[in-house]
């Protein structure tokens, strides 16, 4: 599995697909494999890049905290390792403050930027809700600290479909089987880097297309949080999937899939 020394770490990657570079950036708690219901769609179309972020999967996961520039970084040292420019980056969530700190901080190796669930800069209640999450890691067997991450992502119409909550049990029993769980340490350093993202007066300084994303009824990363992002950047798209959760990209998986492979075909 191919690993690279970026920014005084050891990077795991994986590649999937061929064509032009497609870097996929994941969010806090998750590894980049957590991309593969996307990456089944997208890898037809692009080279697809999958990234664990330090702090999970078989990245290096040192002390944090750690900060939205220097995963940034992380991830820009990456592309360097492989070579390319002109690449397009797709980030979640915590994914989505990454790729906005590679537009500000490293313009040179982008084309696009797909921005899901993002924030220029956290209110109390998100800085609570990443601290609770770290009290929760700290305290809940792996099963129950998966159900606190369904209830901040998923909508109640998710909740409410018997099949999808039939997959939403098993993946809670699954987390305890997990053979690289993500230690409190790595959570931690993530958690710090959401809180102290502050980035809203530098946006404007972004002139790749940029698509931004959005569930309506996302009680994580509330819709103003996504307006703001897209308000911010200059000519930015914006689409807010109604009734969706912070999950919105699982909730509506064959619209999001091919809306988002088109829209970059197309920059």
């Amino acid at each position: 599995m191919p690993v690279v020394q970026s920014n005084g770490i050891n990077l795991h990657y994986e590649e999937r697909g061929s064509g032009e570079p497609l870097l996929l950036i994941m969010g806090i708690t998750a590894p980049g494999a957590v991309w593969e219901k996307h990456v089944e769609y997208w890898e037809k179309s692009f080279r697809c890049i999958l990234v664990d972020n330090r702090g999970v999967g078989l990245s290096d996961k040192p002390p944090g905290p750690y900060s939205s520039a220097q995963m940034a970084d992380d991830c820009a040292g990456l592309l360097k390792h492989l070579g390319l420019s002109g690449v397009r980056v797709v980030g979640v969530s915590m994914g989505s403050i990454i790729a906005q700190q590679l537009g500000i901080r490293h313009p040179e190796l982008l084309r696009s930027l797909v921005l899901m669930c993002p924030w220029a800069r956290c209110d109390r209640t998100a800085k609570d809700i990443f601290r609770h999450m770290m009290d929760c890691k700290a305290r809940f067997r792996p099963e129950e600290f998966s159900l606190y991450v369904q209830l901040l992502i998923f909508s109640k119409a998710t909740f409410d479909d018997d099949s999808s909550y039939e997959d939403m049990v098993e993946d809670r029993e699954n987390a305890a089987l997990d053979p690289s769980p993500q230690p409190l340490i790595g959570l931690e350093g993530q958690a710090e880097a959401c809180i102290h993202h502050e980035v809203l007066d530098q946006l404007s300084s972004i002139t790749h297309p940029t698509f931004v994303l959005g569930g309506e009824v996302d009680a994580f990363t509330p819709q103003w949080m996504t307006r703001e992002v897209a308000e911010a950047i200059p000519n930015s798209l914006l689409h807010i999937y109604p009734g969706s959760g912070h999950a919105f990209h699982w909730e509506n998986l064959e619209d999001f899939n091919h809306r988002v492979n088109q829209w970059l075909l197309e920059n």
